[in-house]
Parts: structure tokens; C-alpha cells; sequence
């Protein structure tokens, strides 16, 4: 199994410095121990212009037989027939016992250290990647150079790749399942160059010489972590490389998904999946509404409780005050198909599911953990094939436009505008009345005037802590005004909560409809405080 890596240079910039970010001397050649044979490291030139480093790889077919892999056993793929455990491709073609050996071999190149000259892992070089031998197998996923130019051209490489006849001299038998592969760039760094190495040739072969353990979805966010989450065939890589196991393959789709949207907002993975708070989600004084999750020992949750010594009938608390107005709402605009952005644990999709006029419910969350908890939750696993299949949850972030929002009859955003930060709403804005534009859309948010009766949370300060903003009166009639203006909704205003004769009601609703001409405010109204809609 043999590999090479070359690069060019000047005297300024001498090639012969890949030796030092390969931590391996041009002058030398050097033996490394794999578990599965022996890693030779060499140079077959060396000079200030051009400098190529090659690895080769040399398996014992008897010690890959004792330790498991080639005898039919394990996941990932085996062979037909017993004589294929002695006589097989793994010595020869490029595979995840190269990939292995990359690690063992490149460690310290792969991460991008350089104790001797830190300042050339940051620098791109050009950069010539040549792999005699690789196997590409399809699987009905597409094979052969195809495959290798859909998973390294994304990646800034130029591709040459041409199958490899089954016999030169016999032409009409056709070509094999391996692939001669060469990449070229002069804008990939040597270290994420290595890293992509390790990931996709597994993918290429689609098998590993060793079982696929839960750890390997960390090992591969880790190696494609800057890359992975961008690559448009990132579910086939993750599939592939995982073996096509597919809870594995699912958890690494949801990481990813979260490192896309993390990374397309500028913020990190922990501060979009915070929707879900440590404590049990049957803890009802943990969670408020439909997405998001309040202060322990708010009077929003504290009201939710029976007086000590009593046996009257517990209130119901504002979240669930929240989810009947809600409901009324949706009725009221004739729904059946809804969906439910930032649905967060989905209390209030279990509410939907008890009324069959709700024929359609998509729950939406950035939260990976949030949906897992919804998930649970709801039981859909366990529910009937029917009932099951009215809901559908999805991973997304509410300030890009998304496909799988258009055609729903009503969406409901409850009590999440507040968590964004405010020049990020003119984006979840355009997403959802303008792209994916449901005929009613239902919004709550808290009415910060009415803070000052909550003898628990201290002056000042808002009702959760991941809250951007909180609205008073005055401010969520002018943006609700403002948008219905801009988008061509009319917009109804109503109370959430015992309405107080001085700060209102602790919550505030509002419903916006297309095609509806009849509104409780004056859309010529300046409010207080607000601006012009």
C-alpha cells in the first residue's frame, strides 16, 4: 500500500520544508510499527524546488486474519467466501489501514504542530497527493472516479482520477472497482489535507478492518471538524464512514447539523443547543412553553403550584395558559397542517396531537438535544403507525428560509423571538412570513411590563437568562404592526394570562392572517414608545 505526497518550492521557500511539517527528515528513512505490519517513511526527492515524501505500508495478511478482520466477522463489509480471509486487497489498496497508519505515522503533522517552525502549519503550500490503488465501491451510491471527484472537489482539490482495467491485456473484461487517484491544490493546508485523507478513504472503500464502535462519531467530527459540516455529501460520508450503522450515523448527522448552524451564526455549538436545562424534562416547573426554558423559582412557575395545606385543584400555569391560547388561536384560523418553530421539548406539539383537526405537525428546533427530548417526550417510537405519522421533527435554525417549511396552514413561534438577538429578527422575519408565508402565523413573547409583579425575579432582570430582549406593550404591537405591513398579514392582538388593570397581561399573543380584513388595532397607529407600521 503505497502513498505519496509532493510539494514545490523556491529558495526563499525551500521544498524540502515538508519535512518539517511531516516531522519526518528527508535524509532518513524511518520504520514505524502499525498493528497490522510495518510503515515505512522515505524520500524519493528532495531538493529546494520539488520535495516528495512517500509512505508505504507494508500488511501481514496473517496478523489482519488473527486479529478479527478478513475471517467474515464484523461490520462494514466481509468476504464471500473463506479463502478471501488469506487472499484479499487489504495489503495493496489504499484503505482505513492507511487511514489508520496516517494517524500513527502523520500524528503531529495532523494536528498542525510544528515546534521547530510554528509559523508553516498556518501556511498553504501546493500540494500533490497520488494514491496508486483505491478501492471505490458504489454500493448503489456511485462508484469509481465519480465518487472521488463528489467527495474531494468540494474540498478546493483537483481531481484526476481513472479506474484501473481487471486486466490490461484483456480490455473487454472491463474495469475493476479501483480507482488511480492523484489530487492537486495550492490552497489546502498539509494538516486538513491529512485530516480529509483519514476520513473519506474508509468512505471510498466503505469498510474498516476494525468493528465501529460509538466513539468513531467523535473521531470523525474530530477529523472533519472546519470541513465536514459544509460538505454537500456529508450524510454519504458519515454513513459510510460509520459503517452504515445507523444510530451512529444519525448522532453524527445532528452534531453536524448543529456545527453548520452554529458556524453560519457566528456563535458556538453550546450557546444554539441550550433549549434543553438539566433537569428532567416531567419536572413541570423546568420547562415553560413550547421553547424555552424559564428560571427555576419564577412566579411564572411558582404560580403553577398548590397552596400548602390545601387540596384545591392546582391553577394552571401560564405555560399551559400559553398553549390554550395558542390552540384557540389555530382553531381559529382554520388549521390542520402546522408547524411549530422552535419547538423545543414539544409540549406544545403533544397539545396538537390530542386534536385531529390537526391533521399535520412539524416541530422545528436548532436544539439537537431539545428534539431528542421531544422525541421521548412524545413517544412517536411507540405511537401508531397513524399517529405517528402525523408528526415529523427536524433539526434548523428560524433565520434561514428552509424548503420544508412552505405549505403549512399556520406556524407558531412561541416564545422564541425573544432569544434572538435583535438584528437577527429581520431574518427569521423574511424566513417565516416571507418564504415560507402560512397563512397564519401565531407569536408570543413575554410582556415585560408585567416583570414588576413577579416578587421572585429581582428588578431588571429578564425572565430567562438566554433572553436577547423582552418586550413591552407598546413595543410588540409596533413589530407586530410593522411586519404584518410588510408582508401583507393583518395582525390581532390578545392576552395571555390574568390580564393586570396597570402592566397587562403577562404574556402577549399575536395572530397574523392573510386574506383576513378584520384586526383589533389600528394599523394607522403610532404606539407609545413604538414606531409607525
Amino acid at each position: 500500500m503505497f502513498m505519496s505526497i509532493s510539494t514545490t518550492g523556491s529558495a526563499e521557500t525551500p521544498a524540502t520544508d515538508l519535512g518539517f511539517l511531516l516531522h519526518k527528515h528527508p535524509g532518513k528513512v524511518q520504520r514505524f510499527t502499525t498493528s497490522h505490519g510495518e510503515a515505512h517513511v522515505f524520500y524519493p526527492e528532495a531538493g529546494d524546488e520539488v520535495c516528495t515524501a512517500a509512505l508505504l505500508l507494508d500488511i501481514d495478511p496473517i496478523a489482519l486474519v488473527r486479529k478479527g478482520r478478513g475471517n467474515g466477522k464484523g461490520r462494514g463489509g466481509s468476504p464471500d467466501f473463506a479463502l478471501s480471509q488469506y487472499v484479499n486487497d487489504r495489503p495493496y489498496a489504499a484503505s482505513s489501514l492507511l487511514a489508520v497508519a496516517l494517524r500513527t505515522v502523520f500524528r503531529s503533522a495532523m494536528k498542525g504542530d510544528c515546534q521547530l517552525r510554528p509559523e508553516l502549519p498556518g501556511r498553504v503550500r501546493p500540494l500533490r497527493i497520488e494514491l496508486p490503488a483505491v478501492p471505490a465501491n458504489g454500493a448503489g451510491e456511485g462508484g469509481g472516479p465519480a465518487m472521488v471527484a463528489r467527495l474531494f472537489e468540494p474540498l478546493g482539490w483537483r481531481v484526476e482520477a481513472a479506474a484501473i482495467p481487471l486486466d490490461e491485456d484483456f480490455p473487454e473484461w472491463g474495469e475493476s472497482r479501483y480507482v488511480r487517484v492523484a489530487l492537486a491544490s495550492e490552497a489546502v493546508r498539509l494538516a486538513d489535507a491529512l485530516q480529509q485523507l483519514y476520513v473519506l478513504l474508509p468512505v471510498l472503500d466503505g469498510a474498516k478492518h476494525y468493528w465501529v464502535a460509538p466513539d468513531e462519531v467523535d473521531k470523525l467530527l474530530a477529523a472533519g471538524e472546519g470541513w465536514l459540516a459544509a460538505h454537500p455529501e456529508r450524510a454519504l460520508i458519515a454513513r459510510r464512514y460509520l459503517s452504515r450503522c445507523w444510530s451512529l450515523t444519525r448522532a453524527a448527522m445532528e452534531r453536524l447539523e448543529l456545527a453548520r448552524l452554529a458556524e453560519a451564526d457566528d456563535r458556538e455549538v453550546e450557546e444554539i443547543d441550550n433549549a434543553v436545562d438539566d433537569r428532567p424534562y416531567e419536572d413541570p416547573g423546568a420547562i415553560d412553553g413550547a421553547g424555552s426554558t424559564e428560571t427555576a423559582g419564577s412566579t411564572e412557575t411558582a404560580s403553577s403550584t398548590e397552596t400548602a395545606g390545601t387540596s384545591a385543584p392546582r391553577p394552571p400555569s401560564l405555560a399551559e395558559q400559553r398553549r390554550t391560547a395558542i390552540l384557540a388561536a389555530l382553531r381559529d384560523s382554520g388549521a390542520a397542517r402546522v408547524a411549530d418553530l422552535g419547538c423545543g421539548q414539544g409540549e406544545l406539539i403533544g397539545e396538537l396531537m390530542k386534536d385531529a383537526r390537526f391533521t399535520e405537525i412539524l416541530g422545528v428546533d436548532v436544539s439537537a438535544r431539545a428534539l431528542q427530548a421531544a422525541n421521548r417526550r412524545l413517544r412517536l417510537a411507540r405511537l401508531p403507525e397513524r399517529q405517528a405519522a402525523r408528526v415529523r421533527l427536524a433539526q434548523g435554525a428560524l433565520t434561514y428560509t428552509d424548503a420544508r417549511l412552505k405549505g403549512y396552514d399556520a406556524a407558531v413561534l412561541c416564545e422564541v423571538i425573544e432569544h434572538l438577538d435583535l438584528p437577527r429578527l429581520p431574518a427569521l422575519e423574511y424566513a417565516v412570513f416571507g418564504a415560507a408565508r402560512p397563512r397564519a402565523v401565531v407569536v408570543t413573547t413575554p410582556n415585560v411590563e408585567y416583570n414588576v409583579r413577579w416578587e421572585s425575579l429581582p428588578a431588571g432582570r429578564a425572565r430567562h437568562a438566554d433572553h436577547r430582549f423582552e418586550w413591552s406593550r407598546a413595543e410588540f404591537e409596533a413589530w407586530a404592526g410593522k411586519v404584518a405591513a410588510s408582508y401583507g398579514y393583518t395582525v390581532e392582538l390578545r392576552p395571555v394570562g390574568p390580564e393586570d388593570p396597570e402592566v397587562g397581561p403577562p404574556t402577549q399573543l399575536a395572530l397574523f392572517r392573510t386574506g383576513t380584513t378584520t384586526t383589533e388595532t389600528d394599523p394607522t397607529a403610532t404606539p407609545e414608545g413604538g414606531e409607525n407600521r
